[in-house]
């Protein structure tokens, strides 16, 4: 049953999920943001924040002034990536997200508790209100792209951005194992039926390089994703290895310092955009 229906829509043979346009929330009269980007994943624990910070940091280094709004409510980790600990400040133009080293902005519910190691319980019609708030009060000046790191799955907060927000095109991030195609399928169903565009996949923990012979092993089985993609139309836009330095630089809160350009094909298709 759609939200905007009053009725079963199992039974009453129309499609009309696809049939109401979203009604997209104003954002803060003071942000530009000239293009929305979805990172999502059907099932937790693949890489989905790194995604979104590695990506915020290849189109920086382009030249272009990006954002990150952490939609993940009662996970985030997109601060700790970047190093950041402070605490968001407002005014009367609204709450202003914290700028990284390389200049990245950057909203999360951890910029907004007093301790950021304290659980967020609360239920979910209340995390998708903080999410659509994180779009409408928090100021994003003169931003490029604005990645949206969103939770697994399909549920209230997936439905609450596609809905709330105009999101210009999704990136879903995968892991090599074969249950990985119905977990792509069930995030590529959703974006058509909110009629939202699928830039490609990214396979993360895609394979190992061995430190002494430079081969690539496949540490969780051989990889899907292209069978995966060409069942969805879909293209692969990078395979990320398991890379320890990286692991490293994410632990420190120096993400911005991976030198890795793994992502160089997600980064030219979304630039594509503008």
């Amino acid at each position: 049953m759609s939200e905007t229906c009053n009725h079963d829509c199992s039974s009453c043979g129309q499609d009309c999920a696809s049939r109401q346009a979203p009604q997209h929330e104003a954002p803060n009269p003071n942000s530009r943001v000239k293009k929305v980007i979805g990172v999502v994943s059907g099932k937790g624990g693949v890489g989905k924040s790194m995604t979104s910070a590695l990506l915020a940091c290849a189109m920086r280094r382009r030249g272009y002034h990006c954002g990150i709004l952490d939609a993940d409510i009662t996970g985030p980790s997109i601060p700790k990536l970047f190093g950041i600990h402070g605490r968001a400040m407002a005014d009367d133009k609204g709450c202003w997200p914290i700028q990284s080293r390389m200049g990245i902005d950057v909203m999360s519910i951890n910029l907004l508790v007093e301790n950021e190691e304290d659980p967020v319980v609360w239920r979910g019609p209340v995390i998708a209100g903080a999410v659509k708030q994180f779009w409408t009060d928090v100021v994003w000046k003169d931003v490029d792209f604005l990645f949206v790191d969103m939770p697994p799955g399909t549920g209230d907060v997936p439905l609450t951005v596609f809905q709330s927000l105009p999101v210009d095109g999704i990136v879903v991030v995968a892991s090599p194992q074969e249950l990985v195609s119905m977990i792509v399928a069930k995030a590529v169903n959703m974006a058509q039926m909110m009629k939202i565009p699928m830039l490609g996949i990214v396979e993360n923990m895609s394979y190992l390089i061995c430190p002494d012979c430079g081969k690539h092993i496949s540490l969780f089985g051989e990889s899907h994703v292209e069978e995966v993609a060409a069942k969805h139309g879909l293209t692969v836009l990078a395979k990320m290895p398991i890379d320890p330095e990286l692991a490293k630089l994410a632990d420190n809160g120096c993400i911005e310092n991976y030198g890795g350009d793994y992502l160089s094909g997600a980064a030219d298709a979304i630039e594509k955009l503008l």
